[in-house]
């Protein structure tokens, strides 16, 4: 986005429902999720040296790909092998490049990486680690290493971030990432259309253009996540809630905590850019970079908004399942208080008594009415009596009315 207007807030054109049952055993097939980083990080070897370049088992095979470009042109290619790709970029340095690598798994040719543009082994140690935090830093000859966190609301109802890291130098822009897709597509095509200020500008522009995506894409995962809570809130005020909705409320409250503690590290980042001098960052390119940080402020208002409508979403939901627990307890306690007097008056004719003593004189006091002809049909009147008698009570009162 060349401009500086606010991205427009644009939602997936499918979002989960939270009443399907497969929800749970949907698998995770890109990304890592925050209980997955702390087994790996439980995992690793404590102590051992500074800079050790360690490959995850996760990592996928590299694919290179490099877009040179100046004002009037533009190439893009994927190569086989780094040593072609070294070939055409040391061949033409009066160009600008793109050198995009997606996956890691290879430890020698990020080696001969860190050796051909000067990567300082704990730089390339970050790059590998692929669960930093986003920030920058600042190294020989005003280059800079910045980390930006991608991010996407996936069908499984989580967020999926993936690390993208990013290297400048004087003709050059070099990107690492951990998967083949990513949210960067749309700087690629302003790239081919050749009207875009990329290929007019510095790479140091290039590096805020990736920057600038990846937090616009911030937008419609914040706007997939406002479209579910809407969901989920009206599944809680529907008849009959899934049982799981609760469980679903507190996992979107841990995605947005998770996503508020992606987007800090951005603000702080981008803030940093703009502290550094004008020889390393010149004035032209911080006004982009202020852009950049009005994103990142945008992007913590709508997180710290979601948090609080989330929160406020349990406490509907407990609401909701008092009231409903309130109305069958108010069903159960009709129906006990109908059945008291009933349950009286049957056990108290239920009792044995005897019309004749054992001297063989008539107990005239006994229950005489039991021995009547139409006692039984007296009783049951005199029990509906009751009833109808306590459901017109009851009814007076509001009690069985639903308001």
């Amino acid at each position: 986005m060349d401009s500086t207007t606010a991205p427009p807030v644009a939602a997936p054109s499918t979002l989960p429902h939270p009443d399907d049952d497969h929800d749970q055993d949907l698998a995770h097939n890109s990304g890592i999720s925050d209980r997955d980083a702390t087994r790996e990080a439980r995992d690793q070897v404590v102590g051992q040296r500074p800079g050790t370049l360690v490959i995850s088992p996760r990592a996928l095979r590299p694919r290179l790909f490099l877009y040179s470009y100046d004002e009037q042109h533009m190439l893009e290619e994927e190569y086989d092998t780094y040593d072609e790709l070294m070939r055409y970029f040391r061949a033409h340095p009066e160009q600008r490049h793109w050198i995009d690598i997606r996956g890691y798994n290879s430890l020698p040719m990020m080696e001969q990486l860190m050796v051909d543009f000067n990567i300082h082994p704990l730089q390339m140690e970050d790059v590998l680690g692929d669960y930093q935090r986003a920030k920058v830093e600042l190294f020989d000859e005003n280059r800079l290493f910045l980390v930006s966190r991608m991010t996407e609301f996936t069908a499984s109802r989580d967020i999926d971030d993936d690390q993208l890291s990013i290297f400048t130098g004087d003709n050059y822009v070099l990107t690492f990432q951990d998967d083949y897709e990513d949210c960067l597509d749309s700087v690629r095509q302003r790239l081919r259309s050749g009207f875009s200020s990329i290929r007019r500008r510095p790479p140091q522009y290039l590096a805020y253009a990736l920057t600038d995506v990846v937090l616009d894409h911030y937008y419609p995962t914040m706007a997939a996540i406002g479209d579910y809570i809407e969901t989920l809130e009206d599944r809680i005020l529907a008849d009959r809630p899934s049982r799981r909705l609760l469980s679903r409320i507190l996992q979107v409250k841990k995605d947005i905590v998770r996503f508020r503690r992606l987007v800090y590290p951005e603000r702080e980042k981008i803030a940093e850019v703009l502290r550094m001098p004008d020889e390393v960052v010149p004035e032209e390119m911080k006004v982009f970079f202020r852009d950049c940080y009005d994103h990142a402020i945008q992007a913590m208002d709508l997180a710290e908004s979601y948090r609080e409508s989330v929160s406020s979403l349990v406490d509907l939901y407990m609401s909701n399942q008092s009231n409903r627990m309130n109305e069958v307890m108010k069903v159960l306690t009709i129906i006990s208080s109908i059945f008291i007097p009933l349950s009286f008056v049957v056990g108290l004719y239920g009792m044995n008594f005897q019309r004749e003593g054992p001297d063989g004189r008539i107990n005239y006091l006994n229950m005489p009415e039991l021995y009547s002809p139409i006692g039984y049909p007296v009783l049951i009147v005199v029990l509906v009596v009751i009833v109808v008698g306590q459901l017109i009570y009851f009814w007076r009162k509001g009690w069985l009315s639903d308001k």
